[in-house]
C-alpha cells in the first residue's frame, strides 16, 4: 500500500537531510542505512546507479521492515519509465529523477508513489509542477546556489525544494539554503565518509551523522 503523499513530504520536512548513496555490497548498504537510522535520520535515497542496485534495494527494504519500520526509503537516479514500476513493485516509497520526463512522470501516477524531478530552470519547474510534483530536486545544488531559490520561489509559491549536489555538512552551507527558503537538502559522498565506509566503522559513522542531525537541529 503506497504511503500518502502528505505523509513523505512531512518526513523529508522533518529530517531536512537526506543521506543519498550506492553500493555494490547489500551488507554495506543495509550498515549505512542502520548508521542513518540509529542517527536520528528518518528519510534514505538509495541510488539506481549500479548493477546490484535492484538487488540492494530489496536486501535494504527487508531489513528496514524488521528494524525501522518508521524510515522512509526511495529510489533515486530514474530516468525510464520501467524503472518506476520495478522499484515501485519492490516497495519504494519514492522516485527521485535527476531529469524532467513525462514517462516517468506517468508511471509515477499510476503507480500511485511520489515523483521528486530534477529541475534546473523555471521552466522546469514549471513542467514539474504541471505533473503535480510536490518537491522537485534542484540539481546540481552548487551550481545553482541558495540564490536561485530566492529567486524563484516567488513563482513557485507551492512548490517544495529540495538542493542535491555540492552541499556541505556544514552550519553555514545548510543555513544558507534552509534560509533561502528549501525545505531539505540531499546529501551523498559530502555527508556519507567514503574512508569510513571502506573501513567500515560504523560506529564513527553514526557518530559522524548524529553531528549532522544535531547540527540541523540548532541551524532549522
Amino acid at each position: 500500500m503506497a504511503v500518502p503523499a502528505a505523509e513523505i513530504i512531512a518526513a523529508f520536512e522533518r529530517s531536512k537531510a537526506i543521506p543519498v548513496f550506492y553500493h555494490d555490497d547489500a551488507a554495506v548498504c543495509i550498515q549505512v542505512l542502520q548508521a542513518c537510522y540509529d542517527a536520528g535520520i528518518r528519510v534514505f535515497e538509495f541510488t539506481n546507479r549500479g548493477e546490484n542496485a535492484k538487488r540492494n534495494f530489496t536486501a535494504m527494504r527487508e531489513h528496514k521492515i524488521l528494524t525501522m519500520p518508521d524510515m522512509y526509503l526511495g529510489i533515486g537516479t530514474i530516468k525510464v519509465a520501467e524503472d518506476v514500476k520495478a522499484f515501485a513493485r519492490q516497495g519504494a516509497d519514492f522516485i527521485v529523477s535527476p531529469i524532467i520526463d513525462a514517462g516517468v512522470a506517468e508511471s509515477c501516477r499510476e503507480e500511485n508513489i511520489v515523483w521528486i524531478p530534477g529541475c534546473m530552470t523555471p521552466s522546469e519547474i514549471a513542467i514539474a509542477e504541471k505533473y503535480e510534483a510536490p518537491l522537485t530536486k534542484l540539481f546540481p545544488g552548487n551550481v545553482l546556489g541558495p540564490g536561485f531559490v530566492k529567486a524563484i520561489k516567488p513563482l513557485f509559491p507551492k512548490m517544495k525544494f529540495m538542493p542535491t549536489g555540492g552541499v556541505e555538512p556544514t552550519k553555514e552551507s545548510i543555513k544558507s539554503w534552509l534560509d533561502a527558503g528549501v525545505v531539505c537538502v540531499g546529501m551523498g559522498s559530502n555527508l556519507l565518509n567514503k574512508e569510513l565506509i571502506d573501513k567500515k566503522d560504523w560506529a564513527a559513522l553514526k557518530v559522524q551523522l548524529t553531528g549532522l542531525v544535531k547540527l540541523i537541529q540548532e541551524v532549522a
